[in-house]
């Protein structure tokens, strides 16, 4: 992978071929050859924002796992349709008018075809009108937002995990399975990305939620630490607690609670789940017993290994991700983003328009080789979330034990 950069900017530029991601996937019909900004008979671009800076740096990683799939695309199979993939992913820094900067500069100097799994609820809000207007796809967003399952509205943005408010309801579930009378103390980032989990959770506790959550706090992107709001929710007497922070935060709050003493229930949204990016930092004996929601497989569950899709995914990490950390899902996840990037691409054949790229992302039934069992991707022209499935996972000091049902379709 040739990463060159300068201040602000991250450019990684891919080439290369790709075969079929699996035997059971169909090839597209060949027709009329048909391009947009982007494409051509030897290329295709792509953009993507990531914050390499910033309080959510720690998600960073999913960038550099796009790129290094696509790296292996390059080495290993002969480009997508024949076509070698440039993908060029810069730097927002988690801050929404930086997102409006840097997506302009895509789409208008870079040319791309499509802007693919920018992260975050903040920068995707930020960038979501302009990429409409313009009909560039702002294509598997990387956050659980509702509101990048609106085709009515947006119908050039499309989401790719679960949704976050599905994540809360499955919490909520659980809670009033098992612990019917607790006492909920939550906090939450304040922004859509926060208020979205805390929404589902409501809704899911429905009528009981006015007397079951007693307390609530929130904290912004830019606040150096959690400590205050942790104190707070500790006196509140709760003993459940919902924690629905980015992983800086969540590794704070998972210390912040070991040192005060408090030792509620705990529930910790999955997308700070990593035990690389939050479980380690946070102390590994500090977060026992904390439950969480999954849809990948856990790189580090020993009921993976050994098996071909967790050694092919270890191969690759060495080979094209070496700086990469084979504990940290968060490359899992990259990894399987990149391969549906691959698949709608395979779709679209020899008509690389935009138009035709959500077309193919609307028309996907799949199979992934680190998704949980029961897990698939599937979208509709009306279903704009690839992946409404998930498993609850409790951690054990090394890593994350799955338990109970597939919760979802």
């Amino acid at each position: 992978m040739a990463v060159s950069g300068t201040r602000g900017r991250v450019r990684v530029f891919v080439w290369g071929p790709l075969a079929a991601l699996g035997a059971g996937l169909s090839m597209p019909a060949r027709g009329q050859k048909q391009y947009d900004s982007g494409a051509s008979d030897t290329e295709i671009v792509i953009g993507n924002l990531m914050p390499y800076s910033g309080p959510a740096s720690a998600y960073g990683v999913v960038g550099r796992a796009l790129a290094a799939y696509f790296d292996k695309v390059n080495a290993e199979e002969g480009g997508v349709n024949g076509r070698r993939i440039r993908f060029i992913s810069l730097d927002d820094g988690y801050s929404p008018p930086r997102a409006v900067e840097q997506a302009r500069k895509l789409v208008e100097h870079d040319q791309v075809l499509f802007i693919t799994q920018v992260l975050g609820t903040p920068s995707n809000a930020a960038i979501q009108r302009y990429l409409n207007q313009r009909k560039v796809p702002q294509l598997f967003a990387a956050s659980g937002a509702t509101r990048w399952g609106d085709p009515a509205a947006f119908p050039w943005t499309m989401g790719w995990q679960p949704s976050y408010q599905s994540e809360a309801k499955i919490f909520a579930a659980h809670i009033l399975d098992t612990r019917p009378a607790a006492r909920i103390a939550v906090l939450y980032q304040n922004d859509d990305y926060g208020r979205d989990y805390l929404k589902g959770f409501r809704e899911g506790l429905s009528e009981r939620a006015r007397s079951m959550v007693i307390a609530e706090a929130s904290y912004e992107v830019s606040d150096p630490t959690v400590d205050s709001q942790m104190l707070s929710l500790k006196a509140s007497g709760a003993d459940t607690f919902f924690n629905i922070t980015t992983a800086k935060f969540a590794a704070q709050s998972i210390r912040k609670a070991a040192e005060i003493g408090w030792k509620p229930q705990h529930y910790l949204n999955s997308v700070s789940s990593g035990v690389a990016s939050v479980m380690t930092p946070a102390g590994l004996n500090n977060g026992v017993g904390i439950i969480t929601a999954a849809y990948t497989k856990d790189p580090t569950d020993p009921q993976w290994a050994g098996s071909p899709e967790i050694e092919a995914w270890q191969a690759w990490m060495r080979r094209y991700h070496p700086g990469g950390d084979l504990r940290d899902n968060l490359n899992v996840y990259g990894y399987s983003v990149a391969q549906t990037v691959v698949q709608v691409l395979r779709q679209c054949g020899d008509r690389l328009t935009r138009d035709n790229i959500m077309k193919q992302a609307t028309s996907l039934d799949m199979s992934l080789p680190m998704l949980l069992p029961g897990v698939k991707v599937r979208t509709a022209s009306d279903d704009y979330f690839p992946i409404e499935s998930a498993q609850l996972m409790r951690f054990n000091g090394r890593g994350w034990e799955r338990f109970g049902p597939v919760y979802g379709r």
